[in-house]
């Protein structure tokens, strides 16, 4: 789970003024290392603090904001800043000695998501990056003249200046410092160096190992030698996948493992033993884990490293399902690896697809230059997918498999395989090739063995263990399993590809580099940035609780320069547009006669849609396109949502006898505005509970006591638009969707209240309490009416899930980590010790001698 900036409080200030400095103190072994932390001491007169930054852009950002607020001191020493704004933290500052003149807050930056990314060194004006040691973006300054250091590029000019003289290496070691954020002219000459890549790049093969093994929560109890060293050569890049690297409760509800650290020395002490590798990256949500090592002569060529997460469990969030992935360049290629771990079941293949479609769209990599959009996984020249699919063997049974298998025919055995099916029709992985599959299955083994499964369930053989790849020039030497490799109820997976990498030859870069100037110099300040927008109104048409809806909108360059274009906030307005709405990508670039296609994405979520819901608020917004150096356009968006009871109050759904969307927006407005205090007012009695709520539990409850993995394993997204719609609109005599859709369908509701179950006004009460049964039930008892009743109706039905444990797999701990957070919420942030009371809170309500 990532520690936002909500979770750090201000201790210490060091102020940024003309007596501050910043050196890189890595020792030369880090420096040579990719992936490694870079270490940085900032120090203000007598006081010194050390500072590990982490590899990534996350670091990069950070020494970016320093190096701007530097600057900003630089370019007026006289002014002393005041600081005012910091007056509401001091109370948090642990050393007031510290506070002697406030620069910037330390916890700027704050996210410690293992982004281990090198920071980059700028280039001197005339060097190469490779003597670009003592010129760095964040200035080390002298304490005794300070103004006669600042080496920084403290003005746009300057700026500008680097870009027509620097050598632009497009190598881009790994060791850099991070160029400061440039405008419009850098953003042509990326976009003609791209465009003439073939006038000075060649292509040449290197060894790519790429493994993937569900270790089944497993120790590392026997060598990996012969799953990561079956090569006769030693590949210049390992890639290596994990799922299910531990099944406990720790690792699900808070991502920590002493297992990680366990299997990484596995992995590292099975490398090809014909040469040394550099750990460039390691990335883990839950049990999916992606290692990447290189060759250490390689190493300098490994740049612009990022990794990210994307957790597709319950609601979304939960990571035990997701996908990890690793983006870097590689000399001039572009490459992405994703390592996943899709929706478990025979018949959940449409899940599993369902799964792939939202990795691709939510996992995004902040660019090198925070002016450019996120990159997305298939924006990169190579994507290299691996991981535990898990699609099956569909239309056979176990003893028709065992048998083709017996016989070897696994040509015949592969056109029963789901994701060959899914491929075929174009559902995923369009456009991806896998090699030909000429080794059994690798699931289900009895652990330990080369058995097929044993158990009870005696699960159907299948390849559920994969390799994927996207891109040009890319050879497959091998692609098998490995069935010596003995620890898990899978076999670990192994392939060799042989990918053509774009390397750049200097000389044609430096002349195509200097024409593209040149050319650039003729026509800047000719002529003033124009646009052509494909429409200017743009309407949604009946918008609901979470279901994306988009319309593009097509820009065209028709002036006679490139232009830069952004979405800008208007006036007393603190974003560029409302909450719910999205221009993706907001801002960018645009050569001259070129066109570009933003989509407009509206989504409500639960945050948005309790005003919707009740006409405070309407699906209506004017964005403002502005040119840099030219004109702005106004884009006007409407739409009409459709109230959902999904972010609807408890209050209000208690006194709604008819399906929300037949309700007039007078009442819902009315509704809204009440509390529970001012029941009195009211004609008719209102309901013990919301309608809605009573339907979704009361199907469970009849369905679902002994479903397996329920409020685990999440439902499909169409079947929650289902039952959204038909609980919005009308109550039919059942639900539809399957029993997991219609569990995160409750789950997704209680998360959605604008006022959760046990008011916000309770919180601290039930924390306080939380060790005392007696007293629990006593804050309980005070609830208002409807609120109660509420949680009472919630608790009996999960002790009855309780009672059936032996079937559904459900116990204690699982149930109050979920709902706990759920009914008591904080209108906070939580700590880590807020969430365990707020779980022991609510443990007193599911034993079994609970009223």
């Amino acid at each position: 789970m990532a520690i936002t900036a909500e979770d750090v409080s201000l201790e210490d200030i060091m102020p940024i003024s003309l007596d501050f400095s910043v050196v890189e103190v890595s020792s030369p072994e880090q420096l040579v290392v990719v992936g490694s932390d870079t270490r940085v001491r900032m120090s203000f007169k007598d006081e010194e603090l050390e500072l590990r930054l982490p590899f990534g852009s996350h670091s990069r950002l950070f020494l970016c904001e320093v190096n701007k607020a530097w600057s900003d001191v630089c370019r007026s020493p006289t002014q002393v800043p005041k600081f005012v704004w910091l007056n509401k933290y001091k109370k948090a500052i642990k050393s007031q000695a510290a506070v002697k003149q406030a620069g910037a807050p330390l916890e700027a930056f704050s996210d410690p998501i293992n982004q281990h990314q090198k920071i980059e060194k700028l280039s001197e004006k005339k060097g190469s990056l490779e003597k670009a040691k003592n010129s760095n973006s964040v200035t080390q300054k002298s304490k005794g003249n300070p103004s006669q250091d600042n080496q920084s590029i403290s003005s746009r000019e300057e700026r500008d200046d680097l870009v027509r003289s620097s050598s632009h290496t497009a190598s881009n070691k790994a060791q850099i410092l991070a160029m400061p954020q440039f405008g419009l002219r850098d953003n042509l000459i990326r976009c003609e160096l791209l465009k003439s890549e073939d006038l000075y790049t060649y292509l040449e093969n290197f060894s790519f190992f790429l493994g993937t093994y569900n270790v089944n929560g497993q120790n590392p109890k026997e060598g990996l030698h012969p799953w990561l060293s079956c090569t006769l050569k030693p590949p210049d890049i390992y890639c290596v996948g994990f799922q299910e690297l531990d099944l406990s409760k720790e690792a699900f509800f808070f991502n920590d493992t002493p297992k990680e650290q366990e299997w990484m020395k596995a992995v590292s002490e099975a490398l090809h033993a014909d040469a040394q590798y550099a750990l460039v990256r390691l990335i883990r949500l839950v049990g999916i884990m992606l290692i990447f090592y290189v060759k250490k002569e390689h190493a300098e060529f490994i740049s612009d490293v990022e990794a990210e997460t994307v957790g597709t469990g319950i609601m979304g969030r939960m990571g035990n399902k997701g996908a990890v992935a690793i983006r870097f360049r590689f000399h001039n290629s572009d490459i992405c690896v994703v390592n996943s771990h899709l929706a478990a079941h025979v018949e959940e293949y449409e899940r599993r697809n369902q799964d792939f479609k939202d990795i691709c769209s939510r996992l995004q990599f902040r660019q090198l230059d925070p002016t450019q959009p996120p990159l997305t996984i298939m924006k990169h020249n190579i994507v290299l997918w691996i991981g535990d699919l898990n699609y099956r063997i569909s239309d056979l049974d176990v003893e028709n498999v065992k048998d083709l298998i017996t016989k070897k025919d696994f040509e015949t055995l592969h056109s029963y395989d789901q994701l060959k099916r899914q491929i075929d029709e174009e559902a995923v992985f369009v456009g991806f090739a896998e090699g030909e599959i000429d080794f059994q299955p690798t699931y289900k083994y009895d652990t330990g063995s080369d058995q097929w499964d044993t158990s009870e369930k005696c699960r159907i053989p299948a390849w559920c263990d994969r390799i994927l790849w996207k891109g040009k020039n890319i050879q497959q030497e091998h692609y098998q399993s490995h069935m010596d490799v003995r620890a898990s109820d899978h076999k670990p997976v192994s392939s060799l590809l042989i990918i053509g990498i774009k390397r750049v030859n200097s000389e044609a870069y430096k002349k195509t580099f200097e024409e593209i100037v040149r050319n650039i110099d003729k026509m800047e300040n000719e002529c003033i940035p124009s646009l052509s927008l494909s429409q200017r109104e743009f309407h949604f048409k009946d918008v609901k609780f979470m279901q994306h809806q988009a319309e593009r909108l097509s820009l065209f360059n028709d002036g006679q320069v490139p232009c830069q274009f952004e979405f800008i906030q208007k006036p007393n307005e603190s974003t560029y547009s409302k909450p719910w709405l999205t221009a993706n990508p907001s801002k960018g670039f645009i050569p001259q006669g070129g066109s570009m296609v933003i989509e407009l994405e509206v989504f409500v979520n639960r945050s948005t849609a309790p005003d919707l819901n009740c006409g405070k608020q309407e699906i209506e917004d004017i964005l403002v396109l502005h040119l840099e150096r030219g004109k702005d356009y106004f884009i006007s968006v409407t739409g009409n949502y459709m109230p959902s009871c999904y972010g609807t109050s408890i209050y209000s759904l208690c006194h709604m006898r008819e399906p929300i969307q037949d309700m007039p927006k007078e009442t819902l407005l009315e509704l809204a505005e009440k509390s529970p205090k001012d029941d009195t007012a009211t004609t008719e009695k209102p309901l013990d509970i919301p309608k809605e709520l009573w339907m979704m539990v009361d199907h469970l409850f009849r369905n679902a006591l002994n479903q397996e993995d329920l409020f685990q394993q999440p439902g499909l997204r169409t079947e929650f638009a289902e039952i959204r719609d038909c609980l919005d609109s009308g109550m039919p005599d059942s639900l539809p969707g399957s029993n997991h859709s219609v569990a995160e369908a409750l789950l997704l509701f209680l998360d959605a209240l604008p006022e959760p179950v046990i008011p916000y006004a309770f919180y601290q009460q039930c924390l306080e309490c939380s060790a005392s049964a007696g007293q629990c039930e006593k804050v309980i008892s005070m609830l208002p009416l409807c609120h109660k009743n509420v949680f009472n109706y919630l608790a009996a039905f999960l002790r009855e899930l309780l009672k059936n444990s032996a079937s559904n797999r459900l116990d204690v701990a699982i149930l109050a980590t979920i709902f706990a957070s759920l009914l008591l919420r904080s209108s906070k942030k939580q700590d880590f010790a807020e969430k365990t009371k707020t779980q022991e809170f609510f443990q007193h309500f599911l034993t079994q001698h609970s009223s």
